[in-house]
């Protein structure tokens, strides 16, 4: 049997994609909720119910970034705290963070549940059937917004408690019961768009509570949740500086993804929306590489920066560049290749659409070439505590860089420069990641 690997292990290549891979494959099962969702609707349901679908769900998703916030910048204080060697203050400030976590995501879906409404207004819903499939989706999702905040949370504070595998089983678990639900509810008992979000709902009510009942327990992980507790203000707001740029980055993508539904509302109609759909769940998967391995290996570089190894510090970063270059060649290929297979597991009953999305996701591809270094870049300065660098190097690619391409670009080539848009957000991203990367060398000693 190998030996356990503990954060304050040095990282040979094995050992740290033996570490980091339960965090890659948790976020590809969380990422089933979704793409299952869309599977069933597209196809068992209808085309405007899957637009319906695709144009709410960056709203929910803009909600859950609080779980990164919490989760990200938690795990690098509670790390840090680990690696200087204080237990007792980090699982204080563990239980706090959690506790706050619940507590604020609460209060947020209340009140999405009650604006609902005038939210799929404000989004450019038209027509009664897709207000009505808009407001119906939208609704459930917020019943379960805190379970899903929770388990987006937990999937840091797993690693920081060296129990990333832990994590994987029940991601496993819950996405699987969610397939179930799925096909259950919207095949045999016809429930339709309702069944899809009570099957997501149900399955992270599972992914949420379950983490909470372990940490109250007594384990045999470095983490534990202990109440009561003191309010560490200072730790919180910290938390929260450290992970505001992976909250930025990912509520930048869904508001990002409501101006793109906006814009191929206005110049393709319900297509476009389910063509973009489409795009964002196969992206889903693609992404959980560079998103699954910044995770799995951000408490091993905030552990280390604590106990200043400055020798393992540099022995995570060269080889995390170069694991991240080489899967983003990989995964550019992949992307570009199947792209047929890929539009065809959603559109393939309709002609026009499945011509759309392959084009779509033929283009959107090249961007992985640059966003697997981006995406690690804004981690590695998170779990370096920096949280400057990190939120502008999130901000910057995926708010304002994205942004002005999607407003730009398409005036100018019509739909191809939809597609198109994250391409150049991402390049010019690379430019500032690299930028950032190398003048922070000799103040962290990577």
């Amino acid at each position: 049997m190998s030996k356990k690997i503990q954060l304050s292990d040095h990282f040979t290549y094995g050992r740290l994609l033996r570490f980091v891979m339960p965090s890659i494959l948790m976020i590809l099962c969380t990422s089933v909720y979704t793409i299952v969702d869309g599977f069933f609707v597209s196809n068992y349901v209808g085309k405007t119910a899957f637009a319906a679908l695709n144009l709410v769900w960056p709203v929910l998703m803009a909600v859950s970034t609080i779980g990164f916030l919490i989760g990200t910048g938690g795990c690098a204080l509670v790390s840090k705290t680990l690696g200087e060697g204080n237990r007792e203050r980090a699982n204080q400030y563990f239980s706090m963070l959690i506790t706050v976590t619940f507590i604020g995501t609460v209060i947020l879906s209340a009140i999405g549940f009650l604006l609902t409404p005038q939210i799929v207004t404000l989004l450019g819903a038209k027509g009664a059937e897709m207000q009505a499939n808009s407001i119906l989706y939208g609704r459930i999702l917020f019943v379960g917004i805190p379970f899903m905040v929770l388990q987006q949370a937990f999937l840091s504070f797993y690693v920081a408690a060296e129990k990333p595998s832990l994590s994987l089983i029940v991601s496993i678990v819950s996405g699987v019961i969610n397939m179930i639900l799925d096909y259950v509810l919207i095949v045999p008992l016809d429930m339709g768009l309702a069944g899809a979000a009570l099957a997501t709902v149900l399955s992270q009510v599972i992914g949420g509570i379950f983490p909470v009942i372990y940490f109250l327990r007594k384990n045999s992980s470095l983490l534990r949740l202990q109440f009561p507790f003191p309010m560490h203000w200072k730790a919180l707001w910290i938390a929260c500086a450290n992970g505001s740029s992976e909250m930025v980055s990912n509520l930048s993508v869904s508001l990002v993804s409501m101006l793109y539904n906006y814009q191929l509302m206005r110049l393709v109609g319900e297509d476009g929306i389910s063509a973009y759909g489409v795009l964002m769940y196969v992206s889903v998967v693609f992404n959980a590489v560079f998103m699954g391995y910044s995770i799995g290996s951000a408490p091993i570089v905030s552990y280390h920066y604590g106990a200043k190894n400055h020798a393992e510090l540099k022995n995570l970063f060269q080889k995390g560049l170069w694991l991240i270059s080489g899967s983003s060649v990989v995964i550019t290929a992949l992307a570009i290749g199947f792209a047929k297979q890929q539009a065809m597991i959603f559109t393939s009953h309709d002609a026009d659409l499945m011509a759309l999305t392959i084009q779509a996701c033929q283009i959107y591809s090249i961007a992985y070439l640059f966003k697997g270094i981006n995406t690690w870049a804004s981690s590695f300065f998170t779990a370096l505590n920096n949280g400057l660098v990190s939120a502008l190097i999130s901000f910057l690619r995926t708010f304002l860089f994205e942004i002005a391409a999607i407003l730009i670009l398409p005036a100018l080539f019509g739909v191809l420069g939809i597609w198109f848009s994250v391409v150049a957000a991402e390049l010019a991203a690379l430019v500032v990641s690299i930028a950032f990367l190398a003048a922070n060398r000799k103040k962290y000693q990577y």
